[in-house]
């Protein structure tokens, strides 16, 4: 990743100095949340390292088209990850219990073996998919809300522990709660991914 960063900043260096903002400042805010939104989508992290910085070189190849460089880079991210998974489908993690049990009971024919095989991957794959865009999904809250879902869903604490960490009331973190989770269901299901109920 450091030859990324070295990579960037020199483009970055070549960039209009009237472009606001710059390519090193958009690098600088953005790496670290592509990172975990492509770690998700492919479950590696040297892939991931790979994805993100080549969207950041295709980012400086269209730095003069591109609008907004935030949500171009997590499209361009999602994009290559995709293209990835499916070119690299053999290397996609596979359910290990259904793998050993097939192999243990001899019973099922290597094309049942295959199907099994596939089944488990698309459904590792689907997966990561909508975890990576839940992440992304999460890192476009505003503070406050990602402060909430992490207090409540990573730290497991009670609405009054909440309340006493956010100098909300107890009724009101319940309710930004019930709206953010709702929201972020809505948003998982334009998406297309599956199970996302509010």
């Amino acid at each position: 990743m450091v030859l990324a960063s070295a990579a960037v900043l020199i483009m970055a260096l070549q960039t209009p100095a009237n472009s606001t903002p710059s390519l090193a400042e958009v690098f600088e805010a953005e790496e670290s949340s592509l990172l975990r939104y492509a770690f998700g989508l492919v479950g590696r992290r040297e892939v991931a390292e790979d994805l993100v910085q080549d969207a950041f070189l295709r980012l400086h190849q269209h730095w003069a088209d591109v609008r907004q460089p935030r949500a171009w880079l997590f499209r361009c991210v999602r994009n290559r990850a995709y293209n990835h998974l499916r070119d690299h489908k053999r290397e996609t993690l596979t359910d290990p219990v259904s793998q050993e049990e097939i192999g243990e009971k001899g019973g099922a024919s290597p094309a049942s073996r295959g199907a099994m095989g596939q089944e488990a991957s698309d459904e590792v794959l689907g997966k990561m998919e909508a975890a990576g865009a839940l992440q992304m999904l999460i890192g476009e809250l505003d503070e406050r809300d990602q402060l909430l879902l992490r207090l409540k869903y990573f730290e497991g604490l009670k609405y009054e522990e909440i309340s006493q960490r956010s100098g909300m009331s107890a009724g009101n973190v319940g309710y930004r709660l019930h709206h953010v989770l709702r929201e972020l269901a809505d948003s998982l299901r334009r998406f297309g991914v599956e199970g996302a109920e509010g």
